[in-house]
């Protein structure tokens, strides 16, 4: 899903500039009219779709400031662009106070806007990551910090959050991959033990002959190599909460000490004379189905309802598809940031591809097709060409990753000319006089012009490349329509669309 640019400005015609250049530049814009209404948008349930607010200053009623004040203390991670034409120190200064993000003197280029939207984004999507990663650290996450929305995730947190509520023990059942760790961690930090100890154990990756060792500790010189008394898992959650991963993998022996130790709340070290008593909250975890294991006897009967107190479903992402949309634009923030690369959303038809994918190995699997194609894409928006391995697994998508279109570009790192090929900036004083009204006045142009503002011939290829985005909007981005009204090959279009470094956007 695009990130949701919120423009705030009491100029019909400035807001629709704003929108262009923010819609350009593949983020989703939001405008209103006046900081009420900013207000009433951002309180409102649509408010945490917003990513980022573009704001002018000098409004009527309630103004750029005042929206400023009462935002910032509700919303602190908000990024806020402030645009006025009013550049003074003093203001400057006020408004950085209040809370802004960045201060843009109007008129203001669209490359200008297009660095401070994305150095905002960027900041905000690793402090976002920061913040997130330190509540899991310190006990204190929460199911709202969860991604998905879709209604089998709804009623896993409703669930999640009941059972928070008491020491219930709590067994979540799914999938490989699909965030059991994560809802364990939300359980946690929902619960009065939040900010207390989260150990977690997978019952997996332990040999045999060393989980008795790790889940209840031993005296130092119990056994051949130990050289130091070690505590153990039970008594390292003391306190706090142990979660058992992959519960399932535990050997029978070490199922009938487990028991012992939930019902006894106490722990026997390996070479201790007497049991040690732990307080612990249990959440267990498993991609199995423990009673068909009961029922085979390869897992406790008594062990099994022991911890099948409070079981908790969490649905594969092929269930719940609504949320990979949410999925796909929380990775890409996140890794886009962290990997130093200018990807700022995913196409249409890319995300279209990944909806329609099973997701075998589900949210990680989601989050390294994503770091992958973020790695590989050299533009601004991922495409199908950047999921090679899940286009040939996807019907009708297998051909479209081998002919991959235009990248949308609006980026710093292109030449000047290349943002409007067809009217090169003006320079007064040494400075780049290319406004969003000079924009505004290029884009919404009817014909194509064959002179520039000094009267002289303009280049072919400035032509050309004009000719070729105005087919491409005409024609909603159908390229094999485009080509055929062109007289090209749909190849030779591709190609000069890349080489001409034109944007195609889907409508």
């Amino acid at each position: 899903m695009t990130q949701a640019i919120l423009i705030v400005d009491d100029d019909p015609v400035q807001r629709r500039i704003l929108e262009e250049v923010v819609n350009r530049d593949g983020y989703r814009a939001v405008s209103v009219d006046g900081g009420e209404a900013a207000l009433a948008l951002l309180d409102g349930p649509s408010g945490a779709e917003i990513s980022l607010v573009i704001l002018d200053l000098v409004m009527p009623g309630i103004d750029g400031m005042e929206v400023l004040k009462r935002v910032h203390p509700q919303k602190p991670n908000l990024p806020v662009i402030v645009l006025t034409a009013h550049g003074g120190i003093e203001t400057v200064v006020n408004v950085m106070r209040e809370g802004a993000t960045d201060f843009v003197i109007k008129p203001v280029s669209p490359e200008r806007l297009h660095v401070s939207m994305r150095n905002a984004l960027k900041v905000n999507a690793l402090t976002g990551e920061i913040s997130r990663l330190q509540k899991k650290q310190s006990g204190h996450l929460t199911f709202a910090d969860l991604v998905g929305r879709s209604a089998s995730m709804e009623q896993v947190t409703r669930f999640g959050k009941r059972a928070a509520q008491s020491n219930i023990p709590i067994l979540i059942e799914g999938e490989s991959g699909v965030g059991k760790e994560v809802i364990a961690s939300a359980i946690q930090g929902e619960s009065e033990r939040a900010g207390k100890p989260f150990v977690t154990v997978n019952c997996g990756a332990i040999p045999e002959t060393l989980v008795e060792s790790i889940l209840f500790g031993h005296e130092k010189g119990s056994f051949t190599g130990a050289t130091d008394k070690h505590a153990g898992k039970f008594q390292e959650a003391s306190g706090g909460t142990l979660f058992l991963d992959e519960i399932g993998e535990l050997p029978l022996d070490m199922q009938v000490k487990l028991l012992r130790a939930l019902q006894q709340g106490e722990v026997d070290p390996v070479g201790s004379k007497k049991p040690v008593k732990v307080d612990i909250r249990l959440i267990s975890a498993t991609n199995r189905d423990l009673l068909q294991m009961v029922k085979e006897g390869r897992f406790r009967e008594d062990l099994y309802y022991r911890l099948n107190v409070f079981p908790i479903h969490v649905p594969p992402l092929r269930e719940r598809k609504d949320d990979i949309p949410d999925l796909v634009a929380h990775f890409i923030r996140r890794l886009a940031a962290e990997e130093g690369k200018p990807v700022v959303g995913i196409s249409r038809e890319a995300l279209n591809m990944l909806c329609a994918f099973e997701w075998p190995g589900n949210v990680r699997q989601v989050e390294n097709a994503v770091f992958r194609a973020v790695v590989l894409c050299d533009g601004e928006m991922l495409q199908v060409s950047d999921f090679p391995q899940i286009a040939n697994m996807v019907e009708g998508y297998a051909q479209i990753a081998a002919t991959p279109p235009a990248q949308p570009s609006f980026a710093s790192e292109r030449p000047a000319e290349r943002y409007e090929p067809y009217a090169q900036p003006a320079r007064m004083d040494g400075r780049d006089r290319h406004t969003l009204a000079d924009f505004a006045r290029s884009n919404f142009s009817d014909g194509i012009a064959v002179t520039d503002a000094a009267g002289n011939v303009r280049k072919l290829e400035d032509i050309e490349a004009e000719m070729i985005r105005l087919a491409i909007e005409k024609y909603k981005g159908h390229m094999t329509e485009v080509a055929r009204r062109l007289g090209i090959g749909r190849s030779t279009l591709y190609r000069k669309v890349r080489d001409l470094g034109l944007e195609v956007r889907e409508n």
